[in-house]
């Protein structure tokens, strides 16, 4: 399968490799996330040693890294006996290095696995021997805590030498309807529901298939591949990943605010704030709060959602049901999958709709911020913002197989007089998203009162 998109991060590489210093860039993200591909991608063509770290001690790690370096050298002595310590590795490349050359470690934090002070030996070597060199040094890893400990934070030994850094997600849905092109929105969306924005999932899931066939093949067994992926991920990142199980499940059940999350998991209040605020700081999930909130930070109306969308299917499915799959009862568990998974889906459609409204600005108004609302029983799935032209934009969005009629434009409207960012001098805007169409009634109301409509992800020209 083609490379797909990550035009900006290439981009930025590009533009590091064009600078005459030696530079250090740290790439980091989820496992599976696509970093080593895109890699890969950019060193493609270029003077390069790749060298992969293993979960094995400093010894065996640096005969592997000897193996490497002497391959691209072609020294024989070097691929039989390696390398010593790790000072003979930045010696030996600055006495050999003599044109711009990559030298990509990847998954750096199994070295500081096995070896405590390894970022301090780095910094060493970056100093004494690499930052007057021709060498371009990417550290990559999966663990983002380790990553950020031990390569980003103010206190990490390497802080101060990195010249560029990228932080790798997953693709929003528009970029990862890439992976499934000639396929209908609406396929692309449940598979988008499952995968999430994952290009390792995406490549795995046949859109020609249906839905329950993917997941029967993919996740359903106990040998498939995504069975237990989530776990993997978990444990490379917590070394207790009990309690944050249970916060994960918890929070993909709906258990959204931190009262929910207490009584789901029976956690201490002020025991569950450290907990979330470690998966926040890893990017398992985030806090969000209404769009108009003047202090996001300080907001008492946040809730807790999972940011990737396969750990919410994971948790919502998976786990609750791991009895089920290792005794074969599959059926079971893909119609328990099929009685809520369109809610799932109806949720997905919304955060596709912000993708469409951003890409469509110049039809509203330069966005300065998009996001849903709430304030006690009302909720508006889309509110985008420019507060300096003082414009908002209101959305409602409907993945349900009746046409949107009038009634949910009018109640749009309501619930929009309710919203009090700069109500008395706003221009407001308005438009509506669904899966099955308008009725003739709303496509009228559209016309004469400017509503943009978008069916799927098309507008509708009136």
């Amino acid at each position: 399968m083609q490379f797909i998109n990550r035009e900006r991060e290439l981009s930025a590489l590009k533009k590091f490799w064009q600078g005459k210093n030696a530079q250090l860039i740290v790439i980091y993200g989820k496992r599976r996330v696509g970093k080593t591909e895109l890699i890969k991608q950019f060193i493609r063509e270029k003077p390069h040693i790749y060298f992969l770290a293993q979960k094995i001690n400093e010894h065996e790690n640096l005969k592997l890294l000897g193996e490497a370096v002497g391959e691209y050298f072609d020294n024989d002595i070097l691929k039989r006996k390696g390398f010593e310590n790790w000072k003979w590795v930045f010696e030996y490349l600055r006495k050999n290095v003599k044109e711009r050359t990559v030298f990509f470690i990847d998954e750096f934090p199994y070295l500081a696995e096995a070896n405590k002070g390894i970022s301090s030996v780095f910094q060493s070597g970056w100093d004494e021997y690499l930052k007057n060199t021709p060498v371009f040094l990417i550290l990559c890893g999966s663990s983002i805590s380790m990553m950020e400990d031990e390569v980003l934070s103010y206190k990490a030994p390497l802080y101060g030498r990195r010249t560029g850094q990228i932080f790798l997600k997953p693709f929003p849905f528009f970029e990862a309807k890439k992976f499934y092109p000639n396929t209908s929105f609406a396929r692309c969306l449940g598979l988008y529901s499952i995968a999430g924005g994952n290009p390792s999932y995406l490549k795995i899931f046949n859109p020609r298939l249906s839905l329950e066939t993917n997941i029967k093949r993919n996740i359903l067994q106990p040998e498939a591949f995504l069975y237990n992926e989530v776990e993997f991920i978990l444990r490379e990142e917590l070394r207790e990943p009990r309690n944050y199980f249970a916060i994960l499940k918890a929070i993909a059940l709906g258990r959204n605010k931190i009262s929910e999350i207490v009584n789901e998991t029976g956690l201490p209040k002020g025991i569950l704030h450290k907990y979330l605020f470690i998966l926040e700081d890893i990017h398992i999930i985030r806090k969000e709060v209404p769009v108009t909130e003047k202090n996001p930070l300080k907001s008492r109306k946040g809730i807790y959602k999972l940011q990737d969308q396969f750990f919410k299917f994971w948790f919502k499915y998976i786990l609750p049901n791991k009895g089920n799959i290792e005794e074969g009862r599959v059926d079971l568990v893909l119609k328990k999958i099929k009685d809520d998974f369109n809610l799932i889906v109806s949720e997905n459609y919304e955060n596709a709709a912000k993708e469409v409204i951003n890409n469509h600005k110049s039809r509203f108004f330069p966005i300065n911020k998009i996001g849903r609302w709430w304030d006690r029983n009302e909720e508006i799935d889309i509110v985008a913002l420019n507060e300096e032209e003082n414009k908002i934009l209101f959305g409602e969005v409907k993945w349900s197989n009746k046409p949107v009629g009038v009634d949910i434009y009018n109640s749009l409207k309501r619930k929009s007089l309710k919203v009090e960012l700069h109500k008395d001098r706003r221009n407001e805007y308005f438009c509506l998203f669904s899966k099955s169409g308008f009725t003739e009634s709303m496509l009228k109301a559209a016309k004469k009162e400017k509503v943009t409509l978008f069916h799927k992800d098309k507008i509708i020209e009136i």
